[in-house]
This record gives C-alpha cells, sequence and structure tokens, in this order.
C-alpha cells in the first residue's frame, strides 16, 4: 500500500513562505509541484527547483536595484556601440573589463580620452551596465555634480561620511572631468574623493583632455601630478582621438536630407540610420 497523503495547507504555506521571504518559491512552487507529481520527480530534485527559481529571482532583483541606483544615461548599450567607428578601441579587450573580477578586485581605474563626441560616455555607461549585469555596483555622474554634493557635505562637516557611503560601489564613473570648476573648493574635494578611491575602489573617469592639460582642473600643479599619480598607477587608458559621432552623423543626415539634422546629439551611427529609415517609411 502506498502512504497516505496529507493534503496541503496552500494558505498556512504562503504564510511561511512570507515569513520566510521567499516571494518565488510562493509563486512557482504549485507549478512545480504539479509537475514533479505527474513526473514523478524525488524530493531532492523539487526541492532544488524551487531553491533555483529563488536564487533566480533574487539574482533579478539585485541587478534591478543596482540598476536603478546607478544613474545611467539610457540606451547606452555595448551592443549599440559603433566599435568599428573607433578602432584603436578593442571590442574584446572591452568585454574582458566587463567581466570585472581582474581590475575591480584591486581597486584599478579606466580612463577615457578623448575629444567631444567621441563616444566616451557611451562606452563609460555601456561599460557600467555590463558590470552590473555580471554583479557589481556601479554609479555613473557628471564629475560637475558629485564635486558639487561633496563640496555641499564638506560644509556640513559630512564629507567623510559622503565619501564613505561611496565605497558601497565597486566602479564611481566620472563623466566629464574637463567640466569641473578651476576652483580650490572643487579641486580640493575632487582630489579628496580620488585620494579616498585610491587602490581601494575603482574609477573610470572621462575626459576631452589628455593628463598634460589638466592644469586646467586643478590649479595646484603639485595636486595636478599627485592626482594624476593615483588615477594611472593602476590604471587602464584608451585614447579616443576619433571624429565626433555626432559631427560626422550630421554632416551624412546633410548629405543625404538636403537640410540640417534633426537632432542636435545621436546615441550611435546605427540609431541615426534607424531613425532615418523609420522617417523614410
Amino acid at each position: 500500500m502506498s502512504a497516505p497523503t496529507t493534503p496541503i495547507d496552500a494558505e498556512r504555506l504562503t504564510l511561511v513562505l512570507n515569513d520566510l521571504r521567499l516571494p518565488a518559491i510562493k509563486a512557482n512552487w504549485p507549478g512545480i509541484a504539479a509537475r514533479a507529481d505527474k513526473e514523478g520527480w524525488p524530493a531532492a530534485r523539487f526541492l532544488a527547483a524551487l531553491a533555483e527559481h529563488e536564487i533566480a529571482e533574487r539574482g533579478r532583483r539585485r541587478i534591478e536595484r543596482h540598476l536603478g541606483e546607478a544613474r545611467l544615461p539610457p540606451g547606452k548599450t555595448l551592443d549599440g556601440f559603433a566599435f568599428d567607428a573607433v578602432p584603436m578601441i578593442s571590442r574584446a579587450q572591452v568585454m574582458a573589463l566587463c567581466a570585472g573580477d581582474g581590475w575591480l578586485e584591486k581597486g584599478a581605474n579606466l580612463i577615457l580620452f578623448g575629444p567631444p563626441g567621441g563616444g566616451k560616455s557611451h562606452l563609460a555607461a555601456a561599460i557600467g551596465l555590463a558590470l552590473i549585469e555580471n554583479g557589481w555596483r556601479v554609479l555613473f555622474t557628471r564629475t560637475s555634480d558629485l564635486v558639487q554634493k561633496l563640496q555641499v557635505a564638506r560644509r556640513e562637516l559630512g564629507l567623510e561620511a559622503a565619501l564613505a557611503k561611496l565605497d558601497k560601489y565597486h566602479l564611481l564613473i566620472l563623466d566629464d572631468l574637463a567640466y569641473v570648476t578651476k576652483d580650490q573648493a572643487e579641486t580640493s574635494v575632487l582630489f579628496e574623493l580620488i585620494s579616498a578611491r585610491y587602490e581601494r575602489r575603482s574609477t573610470l573617469i572621462t575626459a576631452n583632455q589628455p593628463f598634460g592639460e589638466w592644469g586646467r582642473i586643478f590649479p595646484d600643479p603639485a595636486m595636478t601630478l599627485a592626482a594624476v599619480d593615483r588615477l594611472v598607477h593602476h590604471a587602464t587608458i584608451f585614447e579616443m582621438n576619433v571624429e565626433s559621432y555626432r559631427r560626422r552623423t550630421a554632416v551624412q543626415r546633410q548629405s543625404r536630407a538636403g537640410r540640417p539634422p534633426t537632432y542636435a546629439t545621436i546615441k550611435t551611427i546605427e540609431e541615426a540610420a534607424s531613425s532615418d529609415n523609420q522617417a523614410a517609411d
């Protein structure tokens, strides 16, 4: 004789799973249980299936939270980045960086140089997105915006706490470094930020000017040398000296359409082409 079965109290089980904070198991157990009964799964396989669903859901929610806090500009992905337009950037090298474990664990840095419109911000954001998908925490910010917040924190005697709060991010992306005002107060907090993360947490910087022109950012030459030294000690540097995406695409659009471009900026060459195709439909 087969052993008698005990009816499952679904409502009681739902309450227990709520208390244990297992929402994926709560949502999926009826369907998985029905399949297990139909296919005669052993108990261990049934339990493993439930656990795998819970782990997958937790991973999805974690990535969702990290994406929300990262403040990445929308639509900037590696698939949308025109690697063929920036031949000095190796797709394979970028993909290796997106794994993160070879440099983020060491607090190494990544620096992107190049003229405006060359794709620096797009590539930085795309790397940030890929890293989040691989389990790392990232924050993307305009350098000037963060510096202003840190200045406020200093005035309120909370700079140390503000810098410590940034430690939760494995990668801090400082976009448009050159637009920081050459002001002693601003550059001082920027230098403290760079120093605080040195060899501990990674920083990605996009800048229009090479290191030789950073005297325009830091008014003190000694501070300039110290900042550069800390950033490049463990760094990968990409020099993206290419023609502006925006300028090149604007010329292409004007040539094809015989009129000025509709938009001042675009995300990628491919998106511009897609926009043109839609306009023609």
